[in-house]
């Protein structure tokens, strides 16, 4: 690893890529196949928020009794459904203005570690990413079956990118890609630099007044963003 080097963490949905709400649908779908309730997400806030606190809303509104498996069977069957909602016709799907571009940039260079932080669970976040081929620009990250709170998932993403290799920097070698505030907020939790990108729910106006240290309209301007590195 070279003397001087950034981890870049990123977040998925509303950053990376859209999925017309492929998520959404398949939590809703597996909840619904599991315990014959509806709509049971209806009026959740989702966006910047962990897979395992919007379920746990869900079933605290709808009071279903979980037994201890209930994790690993919603997790299979909600990945199950998410991969039929990702091939599912009339629902606008891309990958956010250049953000593949970004990506190859950022690979290229031995001073840059990426990594992900996303709310999204382990294979949701893969099968995700690999629907549109980006998978493979990340060796490791934090999901959101590892924790309710989001913040607490930096300090696993930094374990993770240690175990693949990266050293152990200080946070604020670390930079935070998300399109929300709660990505911002969990930027400044860890200490580490946040890079808020107005592609998600949230105007780049709302993104600065929750403290961003750098906004972009998106992530087309590589040669921007490449500049905040270390």
């Amino acid at each position: 690893m070279p003397s001087k080097l950034t981890i870049v963490l990123f977040d998925i949905d509303g950053t990376l890529v859209r999925t017309g709400g492929a998520g959404v649908r398949a939590m809703a779908r597996a909840f619904e196949d599991l315990f014959g309730v509806a709509r049971a997400f209806d009026g959740i806030p989702m966006a910047g928020r962990t897979d395992k606190s919007i379920l746990e809303d869900a079933v605290a509104r709808t009071g279903v009794d979980i037994g201890p498996q209930f994790l690993t069977r919603f997790r299979a069957r909600y990945c199950e459904r998410l991969l039929e909602a990702l091939s599912e016709p009339g629902h606008a799907k891309n990958v956010l203005p250049g953000v593949r571009p970004l990506l190859e940039a950022l690979a290229r260079r031995p001073d840059v570690f990426l990594a992900l932080l996303t709310g999204n669970c382990e294979q949701g976040a893969k099968l995700k990413l690999e629907h549109f081929d980006l998978w493979r620009y990340f060796s490791c990250g934090a999901f959101g079956d590892e924790a309710g709170d989001r913040n607490a998932l930096f300090a696993v993403a930094m374990r993770r990118a240690r175990e693949c290799g990266a050293p152990d920097l200080a946070p604020n070698n670390v930079i935070v890609v998300g399109d929300t505030e709660l990505d911002v907020a969990c930027a400044a939790a860890a200490g580490a630099r946040s890079v808020a990108v107005a592609t998600g729910p949230s105007n780049s106006a709302a993104l600065r007044r929750s403290g961003a240290q750098f906004v972009f309209e998106d992530l087309s301007d590589t040669d921007a963003f490449l500049s905040l590195l270390m």
